[in-house]
């Protein structure tokens, strides 16, 4: 059972006087009489005044007491099993960047919701909460219909750190959950934008403040053996400061004794960012930082080393050796190669062979001067020119799907990711041209993107991840806040993450390679547009966040009026005796 208005159980109160008259007996005037037997229901016990006497009416006394108690329950509003989980509040919160902002005053927007919920909790009077987060992906931080206290103290270990997002999706969402008609409270820092179309039950209220920011648009680290090179781009929005000092760290990597640190001033234009650089030897994690300001999330940033993890080649047997000659001319000059067999390797074999990619021909062998006529826009032949290149190809064409052509013959196919070259290097002049190194180094370039693991070594908050996974393994995604399943094989494209921090891809519970996301959004960055006001829910949904019947519940009524009328006949019946 639950009281809406537990005041109500004041009216208790009138029990003891009730009690009190049952037991008291008041002083009655004395009458003198010739005879008793003139008294229908003669009593011998004279009353003389004010004293205790056991009465004889108890099935009155407790039917009255009954009706005291049933107006108390009406009164304190008690409900009853599903009645009392009615008062449903779903509270929807903005999980975006720029909801950690401060104001001028020193607190935050996400400090202001914290209030704001709170007080709405308690102007609804709400028995169950639901809490959700907007963002990419919307989730359920409290619920759905937790507790009140439970709702409030998740929301006590909320950090808004999401990128910019549409919100429509959530606010959808949590108009199912609410159920037809009832209302959604969203907070936000901003209002509505012209023309954003905002759901009739949703009552919108923004809490932040429009501020001048100055912030990291974006910062990129490369490793190139022991040397990182560090590229920052900084801006600002709004009449801030012209110029910002910024501050980067570099801690000490394997094999330092100690870090380095570097300090500069940088002039910021009115559009745009300014770009910096800078170069450490022999770093570890770098740590870069701008004065604390209206949004300190977006001025600091660690990152951790980014060297390219080497790619492996390996070649197999039956390779001719013009062939292994010219490409290990070309392998012996690419960054970040090694060559031998291991786990990953990318192998190159002789045609027919189940090498990833196969250099031969087969059949009778024909010399092409052009016209080539190659696949528009395929990675593997990007900035390929064949001006002056003599093709030698077998008649046999390679397995797979044709990507480059001369006449009837195919000179370059792909086969579920392996590249096979129709080329008789011993008659050709392809591996003099410059065309060579850019084919075999499209086909490098590829390997890696087909190697396991991410893409890149950081990524931008919003940005979808990028990584690649193998047939036949489990895999999982393991966060600053959680972990999760991965289902795919090859090339996946994961969520953005809601928050940034390092993010691991574990195999079979060994960690495989690790990713940084940056809490940098220049959309969430730019607070000029942040601001306070409310847009109410339509005129139809005013009470849409309370149950449908706002009034108090009528068996407490219904008792009260049985409980009196018993006892009227009850006691009419005893007099009648």
């Amino acid at each position: 059972m639950s009281l809406g208005f537990p005041w109500g159980l004041l009216a208790l109160g009138a029990l003891v006087p009730l009690v009190a008259a049952y037991f008291l007996r008041r002083k009655q005037k004395p009458v003198v009489v010739s005879a008793l037997f003139l008294w229908r229901t003669p009593r011998p016990r004279a009353e003389a005044g004010p004293r205790l006497e056991r009465f004889t009416r108890e099935a009155s006394l407790l039917l009255e007491m009954l009706a005291v108690v049933a107006a108390a329950l009406f009164l304190a509003d008690a409900r009853w099993g599903e009645r009392e989980r009615t008062r449903h509040l779903v509270l929807v919160v903005d999980g975006s960047l720029s909801l950690s902002a401060r104001g001028a005053d020193g607190v935050s927007g996400v400090e202001r919701v914290r209030v704001e919920a709170a007080r709405r909790v308690e102007e609804e009077r709400a028995t169950r909460v639901t809490v959700l987060v907007s963002g990419g992906v919307p989730r359920v931080i409290a619920g759905p219909e937790a507790e009140p206290s439970r709702a409030l103290a998740a929301l006590e270990s909320f950090r808004a750190l999401g990128a910019d997002h549409e919100v429509a999706p959530t606010l959808r969402w949590a108009q199912e959950l609410a159920g037809p008609g009832q209302r959604v409270h969203f907070l936000t820092d901003a209002l509505p934008a012209p023309g954003v179309a905002v759901p009739d039950p949703v009552r919108w209220t923004a809490l932040g403040a429009p501020r001048d920011n100055v912030g990291l648009v974006s910062a990129w680290r490369r490793d190139e053996g022991s040397t990182a090179t560090v590229t920052l781009r900084v801006a600002r929005w709004g009449s801030g400061p012209e110029e910002t000092e910024v501050r980067v760290v570099a801690r000490p990597g394997p094999g330092a004794v100690e870090g380095t640190e570097r300090r500069e001033r940088v002039r910021l234009p009115e559009e745009g960012a300014a770009t910096l650089r800078f170069t450490f030897e022999g770093a570890g994690d770098v740590e870069v930082s701008l004065p604390p300001d209206a949004l300190p999330e977006d001025g600091v940033v660690r990152l951790p080393p980014a060297a390219e993890r080497p790619l492996r080649v390996a070649w197999a047997e039956g390779l001719e050796a013009p062939v292994r000659s010219a490409l290990e001319r070309f392998f012996s000059v690419v960054p970040g190669m090694e060559v031998g067999p291991g786990e990953g390797a990318l192998v190159v074999g002789p045609r027919g062979s189940d090498a990833g990619v196969t250099v031969g021909v087969g059949g009778a062998v024909r010399t092409f001067v052009g016209p080539f006529f190659a696949e528009k826009g395929h990675p593997l032949l990007d900035d390929v020119q064949l001006g002056g290149v003599r093709w030698a190809a077998g008649a046999e064409a390679p397995p797979g799907r044709p990507l480059m052509t001369a006449g009837e013959a195919v000179l370059v196919s792909e086969e579920e990711g392996r590249v096979h070259l129709n080329v008789d290097l011993a008659r050709s002049n392809v591996q003099r041209t410059s065309a060579w190194p850019v084919l075999l180094g499209n086909v490098v370039h590829e390997a890696r993107r087909a190697r396991e693991g991410f893409t890149r070594r950081q990524f931008p908050l919003g940005e979808p991840l990028a990584v690649v996974t193998r047939a036949g393994a489990r895999y999982s995604l393991k966060g600053p806040e959680s972990e999760r399943l991965l289902f795919g094989a090859g090339a996946l494209s994961l969520p953005a993450p809601e928050s940034p921090g390092r993010y691991t891809l574990v195999r079979e519970g060994e960690p495989v390679d690790a990713v940084e996301v940056l809490p940098l959004d220049a959309r969430e960055s730019d607070l000029r547009g942040r601001g306070a006001g409310e847009r109410p829910a339509s005129e139809g949904n005013n009470d849409a966040g309370r149950p449908a019947s706002e009034g108090r519940e009528r068996w407490p009524l219904w008792v009260l009026l049985a409980a009196l009328l018993a006892d009227f006949f009850l006691t009419r019946r005893v007099e009648a005796a």
